[in-house]
């Protein structure tokens, strides 16, 4: 449920020290409606229709290309590292320029950007850069619309707003897995590419039409006020954006590998390779969804139950299950499924809990900067997962064929999970972090 009451927009006494470094909406009709959400979150599940397409096709990329485990894992890093440095720019931007006018200059330039990679990328050097490309051109549809609903959503309601936010990442995660088998079951890997590259002009024209009503804001800044302040002397906030790093290397590096490991598993039990890999992108898809409901109600309960309890036991389960999964690999798919659907809910779920928390702690004017440094540093630690992880599978695993052993790179995925864990339990135990 997204309704808001008339109670959600008067700031709650308990929470002074922390409401007065928020955004909250108060003396004015909310602009960011319930349809609005709703609006927003499915162009962003258009926006973001490229972002598994390389994910996607690894197992066929492999062959068709030659390439090693660490190679098709370099294309994603190159559109992860670039989509690190979007996000740190379009937030930078956001404090400066205004979180609904970089929403959509970023939205122009993901669909034209999208396009083209999925007309023009058929070898590995035109992936690699123009995958860059496409992420270059990501970071505003994510930072600033984080910025937008932390001002426009009221303080009860905004844990559950930003799970609808993420949670439209996840559905939008599975459109494109569900976009690239569908193209690659048609035409192959290169009609998988087209298909997930047209997708995103949809989510342009309808994040443009849901924003036309919404204040561009920018807020006053303190000038006695630093960013690094805010990173290095914030001890919540501070406490936020490592644990967001680290959940980011364990997600991202999930979320890059989880369809080819599916995709081995069915191998493995005697699938043949094409077959397999739309199976792997198809259960893929679905995880993301079920990952998205994990958002969709875990920023709900955060708003009840408070930041900290939930951010702690979902690290926490999300760990136990990095260290678990990879062993697996030639488990029954009845042990299988099951496990995967947790580990997508778990890893997923404390997203938009930390994007809330931190949202809190920081004061309005320099969020959009806290954010570009938590973007850089947690997309960086993400993109360089994807890479690791194929090293390790390289590593451990015989030349050519179908690796069999999972489990090392999982692992390695999990110490990330670790040390989420820690910072959540190390944060203060307040109603609203």
């Amino acid at each position: 449920m997204i309704g808001y009451k008339a109670d959600d927009y008067v700031r709650d006494p308990r929470n002074d020290s922390a409401a007065e470094m928020t955004t909250a909406t108060l003396d004015r009709a909310p602009a960011l409606t319930p349809s609005r959400i709703v609006g927003l979150c499915v162009a962003r599940v258009f926006l973001f229709a490229t972002f598994m397409t390389v994910a996607a096709s690894i197992p066929l990329l492999t062959i068709e290309w030659g390439l090693s485990g660490t190679a098709a894992g370099a294309i994603i890093t190159s559109f992860t590292i670039c989509y690190a440095v979007s996000l740190f720019i379009f937030a930078w931007a956001t404090d400066h320029y205004g979180a609904k006018r970089m929403a959509i200059v970023s939205a122009i330039l993901a669909a034209a950007t999208s396009l083209l990679f999925g007309l023009v990328a058929r070898d590995w050097w035109s992936a690699f850069l123009l995958y860059g490309l496409v992420g270059l051109a990501q970071g505003g549809v994510y930072t600033p619309l984080i910025v937008l609903f932390a001002d426009e959503a009221p303080p009860g309601a905004r844990g559950n707003a930003m799970g609808w936010l993420i949670g439209s990442t996840s559905v939008g995660y599975a459109t494109s897995l569900g976009a690239v088998g569908l193209g690659i079951a048609i035409g192959g890997w290169q009609m998988g590419f087209i298909l997930s590259g047209i997708l995103p002009i949809i989510g342009a024209v309808l994040l443009i039409a849901f924003l036309r009503p919404i204040e561009n804001r920018v807020h006053d800044r303190h000038v006695e006020l630093r960013v690094r302040d805010q990173l290095l002397h914030n001890r919540e906030a501070g406490l936020l954006v490592a644990g967001y790093t680290a959940h980011s290397w364990e997600l991202l590096g999930m979320w890059a590998w989880i369809p080819a490991f599916l995709a081995a598993s069915f191998t493995l039990a005697g699938t043949a390779a094409l077959s397999a890999t739309v199976s792997g992108a198809y259960l893929s898809g679905f995880l993301h969804l079920f990952g998205a409901v994990a958002a969709f109600t875990m920023g709900r309960l955060s708003d009840r139950a408070g930041r900290k309890p939930v951010l702690v036991g979902l690290a926490s389960a999300a760990t136990v299950l990095s260290f678990l999964i990879g062993w697996l690999v030639s488990a029954p798919p009845a042990l299988l499924i099951p496990v995967a659907l947790a580990y997508a809910f778990f890893c997923l779920g404390d997203s938009p809990v930390l994007s809330t928390a931190v949202s809190e702690a920081v004061r309005p004017g320099y969020l959009g900067a806290v954010l570009a440094w938590r973007s850089l540093l947690g997309f960086g630690a993400g993109a360089i997962a994807p890479i690791a992880f194929g090293a390790v599978i390289d590593a451990t695993n015989a030349p050519g064929g179908t690796p069999t052993l999972w489990g090392p790179a999982f692992v390695m995925l999990g110490v990330g999970g670790a040390i989420a864990t820690v910072c959540a339990l190390a944060l203060k135990r307040r109603g609203d972090i």
